[in-house]
């Protein structure tokens, strides 16, 4: 039974990446790995009673456990879910023509340089999954080819894990190292700062040595209505306001984390709630409007790509309450014992399991005692675990929001994107050991 667990998480992660020849839903492979994961670990009640302590202590502990579990979950989940429907706001308001008007280039490789930096900069400011959602509402808009789709999105995912990677609140892992004192603000920008943009920079520079050509433009308006198909075009006034709300909505969620200490799907919450207050307004007793209203909206998000998040959280946290990571952990540990395989090791086990668990073993395996703050490890901790997710589309959740938003199949990014964010990835690790050892 203790091998089953990570066998069927083995299988989930194979019908994922299968989905295509398969003809298997993606959601559906996600949400059966992730509820017989916690399904076998319950039934095993030996293995439970090992993990508990004790008998008595095992009774409540995988309840306990998944509930624990699922309060993280359930928190990405609303963030999640608020931020898509924010974005599909400004999208039912024909908000980002404003910003796709202003973009003129149509040269593949000149677009590329410019969305990536544009990702590079802004998520290091929001976070890496913000980011993505917004730049995946972006993309629609600009390119209309699907292999190019695709291979934008998946520099902006590149793009998007890099720019998370440098800032204290631009990746969860980053700021639970920042929460946690093992990393303090400016010395975490200053170290990482460099690493973070070789590994952006190294896939663009290869990229573009092949991907050339001009970009194939959406239609801009339909038949009837605006760009959206809406029958009743808005008003310049409404996309500005809209754009505009929808974006400081999302540029307030930390502030609002900083005065509060509240988890950031309340921030995101509260800007949605001020969205649908104004949008009510604005449209009021307006029937011919009633498509750019929140309710019609929330019909407009991707619920399956929501319950695929789900089911990927939650076998991987079945992974981690058995003990598995922390075991893969410690077993690295003891096998290399130097900061920099066993940090390049956490960075490629990102790329398959979640980040999050993998960081916070090595919190708990290493305290401050052996590491002070800001030292080498944390550091290089903060960027592998950053951007290692990128090698794989399910690697991070801005890989995840991306691919259910845009529909991108596992294995093209897989052939197409892997190998150049693996590239990316080690130019990093070199920079950072070119500029903290070797000079």
């Amino acid at each position: 039974m203790y091998l089953l667990i990570p066998a069927v998480f083995l299988i989930g992660y194979t019908l994922i990446a299968l989905e295509h020849p398969l003809h298997l839903d993606k959601s559906a492979s996600a949400i059966l790995a992730g509820v017989l994961c916690w399904a076998l670990l319950a039934v095993d009640h030996s293995f439970v009673a090992q993990l508990a302590g004790g008998g008595e202590a095992a009774a409540s502990f995988v309840d306990d456990k998944l509930l624990e579990h699922l309060s993280d979950i359930s928190s990405i989940l609303f963030f999640l879910l608020s931020a898509m429907t924010i974005v599909e706001l400004i999208d039912a308001h024909s908000g980002f023509s404003i910003i796709t008007d202003k973009v003129k280039s149509s040269n593949k490789v000149a677009l590329l340089w410019g969305l990536s930096f544009l990702t590079f900069f802004l998520s290091a400011m929001l976070d890496n999954l913000t980011t993505a959602i917004v730049m995946s509402a972006l993309l629609r808009k600009l390119v209309k080819d699907k292999e190019d789709l695709w291979f934008f999105a998946g520099m902006i995912i590149v793009a998007a894990n890099a720019g998370g990677a440098w800032s204290p609140i631009g990746d969860v892992t980053t700021i639970m190292l920042w929460i946690g004192g093992q990393v303090t603000t400016l010395n975490i920008m200053r170290e990482i700062f460099l690493p973070s943009l070789a590994s952006l920079v190294v896939p663009l520079g290869v990229a573009s040595l092949y991907f050339k050509g001009r970009v194939e433009r959406p239609v801009a308006e339909a038949e009837n209505g605006d760009e959206n198909g809406n029958s009743h075009p808005v008003t310049r006034f409404e996309q500005r306001l809209i754009l505009f709300m929808g974006v400081g909505a999302l540029l307030f969620v930390p502030v609002f984390k900083n005065y509060t200490h509240l988890p950031p799907f309340m921030g995101i919450l509260f800007g949605l709630g001020v969205l649908w207050v104004t949008t009510e307004y604005l449209h009021g007793g307006k029937i011919h409007r009633s498509e750019q209203k929140v309710v019609a909206v929330l019909r407009r998000i991707d619920v399956p790509s929501v319950l695929f998040f789900l089911g990927i959280l939650l076998a991987v946290a079945a992974l981690e309450t058995g003990g598995y990571l922390a075991q893969l952990a410690t077993a690295m540990d003891k096998a290399f014992g130097n900061v920099y395989i066993i940090n390049v090791l956490i960075g490629l086990l990102s790329s398959v399991v979640d980040n999050v668990p993998l960081v916070a073993g090595a919190m708990g395996m290493y305290p401050l005692a052996t590491f002070p703050p800001d030292h080498d490890f944390w550091e290089l901790l903060a960027y592998c675990a950053g951007t290692g997710g990128s090698i794989l589309i399910i690697g991070s959740a801005a890989g995840v929001a991306t691919m259910g938003i845009l529909k991108i199949d596992f294995l093209w990014y897989l052939k197409r994107m892997s190998l150049l964010a693996l590239l990316g990835y080690l130019s990093g690790v070199g920079m950072y050991y070119l500029v903290n050892v070797l000079l």
